[in-house]
This record gives C-alpha cells, structure tokens and sequence, in this order.
C-alpha cells in the first residue's frame, strides 16, 4: 500500500482526512484570464477542436499550474463534446455560447451509437493521458463529465440561458426526456470510466443548472439520474471518488448529498458552510466555495473573503475552491494572491 504521505492531498481529502491548509484548485483554472491561454487558443480554429486537439488541452492544462502551486489538474474539455459526439453538431458562436439544434422542435430524437461516440472521443482521453506524464506525482488529476440533466438543457432547448423550455419538455414529453436521460447516464458513465483508465485519479459531475426544479422535478432529472450514473460507474469497475457539484441546488443538497452516491459535493457560492456540514453524510468532503467575484477584486476584500471559507469549512475535510467557475475578468496576481493566502503563505 502506498504511504499516505504519497497519496496526492486532494485525494486524502476526498478519502475523508482533514488537512490544513486544505489542497485547493479552481474550476476554469485554465481559461480566458491566463494571457498564455488567450494566445493558445488562437491556435485552433474553434472551440471543439481545442478540446478535440491532445497537445492544446494538455498545454491549456499546464498552464495554470507553472503558474500556481495548485493541488490538482482537471481535464480541459467541455461538458458538450457528448452531445457533439453522439450526433448532435454543437457551434460555439463567440461572445454568445454554444448552439444545438434543439431537440424540442424535432418529432423524433434520435442519437449515434454510443460506441461510435467513444471513438469520437479518443483524443480526449490520450489528453488525459498526456496530462497525467506531465504532471507531478502529487498532484491529482481530475476528469469530468456534465450532469445528465445539465447536458439534456443544452440539447432540448439548443441553448443556455433560461431553462424554460426544458422544464417544460418534462411535462409535455416525459418518455422522451426519460430515454434522453438514460442515454446520457450510459454515455456519461462510459466517458468518465475511458478517463479514468486514462489516468485520472478522481471525477467531478457538473450538474451546473440545478436550479429552479421543484423537488418533485429535482428527484426526477437530477437526483435519479445522478444515481444511475453513479451506479453505473461503479459497476464498470471505477472506484475513483466522485465529486457533485449541484450549482444552484439551494435546500435540495441535502436529497442530493445523500441520495445520489457521490463521494463529495461541490458547494455554491450562495449556500452556507454550516447548511452543508448540516445535511451532508458526516465526514463527507465538501468543496468550496469563495465568490469568483473576489478575484477580480483583489487586495484586502479576496483576502478576508478566502479567511471567511477556511473558517467556515475548518470543521471538516475540505477541498479550497469556488464557488463556481473562474471568470475572464479574474487576473493571475489575485488568483495567486488567493493560493498564498490559503496555504498560509
């Protein structure tokens, strides 16, 4: 068995022992407020094909950690590269985001074969192997998937933004949206499992649009599915550990902490420290859950706003993170600022 001083620090965490300082990482770590980034992703003539291309996203990865002593890596891709890779062309239009056709407007939905869709993904998981020799021994790797429900929004109304029109496809077409659902529970497993074999060490769900369900609703797009994936996860062998992130989820962390199998949650920004302790399982590691608005503020206020988190998570393992993703408008002075700050530097 390997010495526990050898097992990456987020990986302990997420195992259940407490560490201080807590291992910390940022969702969006690589991106648009890294000025190398912008330049790479010149390099690539859309958004796909940086995703689909091994040397750019394994390069987008390194970026941030020659810069920020961060405890782990994770994956650059996108939650959408499912649905693009089971037949569904996703564009990802500048300055708007992407675009699908939606699945609301066709009478009958139709998907490629999962196994063809894994193949299309193969120069995913050789980015994660690339990742993995590039990166130190200690620091983890995380993959990721998005939500079932999360990825079905896109695919039902073709866009972000107000989830309306999904909402309503539950109502007005439930088999439709069940079969949807099962599809990308199956492919979602499959794809976490292929990056794990890949080399990840650990997996985070993305279920970025939890909110505004009824807990009827929850139980049904978000909590059953997440469960079925997590089963089927299991099932194909993984053990790695699985971090939720229920953005939005509000009151219903709870059915979500305690009902769908992950191993840790994800905490927003707008839910306390203490109700998390409160409704998760005891022990359970949760990660969290600084305002990514203190980035691009700075000085004084990041750093009594990072205090605040590192306070309120003391009493349990706990992983140092946003609340949500990182936003361009962040500069790399705060975000190393904040790491300095969090590791007692």
């Amino acid at each position: 068995m390997a010495d526990r001083e050898s097992v990456p620090a987020l990986l302990r965490v997420l195992n259940g022992e407490r560490l201080d300082p807590p291992p910390i990482w940022i969702m969006r770590q690589a991106g648009r407020y890294l000025p190398e980034y912008r330049e790479l992703r010149t390099r690539a003539k859309n958004f796909l094909d940086f995703c689909y291309s091994p040397a750019l996203a394994t390069e987008a990865v390194m970026q941030p950690l020659r810069r920020f002593p961060l405890d782990a890596a994770i994956l650059f891709s996108d939650i959408l590269v499912i649905p693009d890779a089971l037949g569904r062309a996703v564009a990802f239009v500048e300055g708007e985001g992407p675009r699908l056709k939606p699945l609301v407007e066709e009478e009958t939905w139709r998907f490629d074969d999962p196994e063809r869709a894994l193949q299309r993904l193969s120069p995913v998981y050789e980015a994660v192997e690339r990742i993995k020799r590039a990166i130190p021994r200690e620091t983890a790797l995380i993959g990721f998937c998005g939500g079932p429900w999360t990825v079905a929004t896109y695919m039902l109304q073709g866009k972000g933004g107000e989830k309306d029109r999904s909402r309503r496809a539950v109502y007005e077409r439930p088999a439709d949206v069940d079969a949807l659902l099962d599809v990308l529970v199956e492919m979602s497993a499959q794809h976490l499992a292929k990056q794990v074999q890949a080399g990840a060490d650990c997996v985070q769900i993305f279920e970025s649009w939890s909110e505004g369900l009824s807990p009827l609703m929850f139980q049904r797009v978000i909590i059953g599915p997440t469960r079925k994936l997590v089963q089927r996860l299991r099932a194909l062998g993984v053990t790695a550990p699985i971090i939720g992130f229920p953005r939005g989820a509000g009151a219903q962390i709870e059915a979500y902490a305690n009902e769908t199998g992950v191993n840790a949650l994800g905490v927003d920004t707008q839910t306390p420290a203490d109700f998390a302790f409160k409704v998760a399982p005891e022990g359970m590691a949760l990660q969290g859950n600084l305002d990514p608005q203190t980035l691009i503020v700075g000085g004084e206020a990041l750093e009594r706003a990072a205090r605040d988190v590192l306070i309120a998570f003391k009493g349990a393992p706990h992983i140092f993170n946003l609340g949500h993703g990182i936003t361009p408008e962040a500069t790399p002075e705060n975000l190393a600022h904040l790491v300095r700050v969090v590791k007692g530097q």
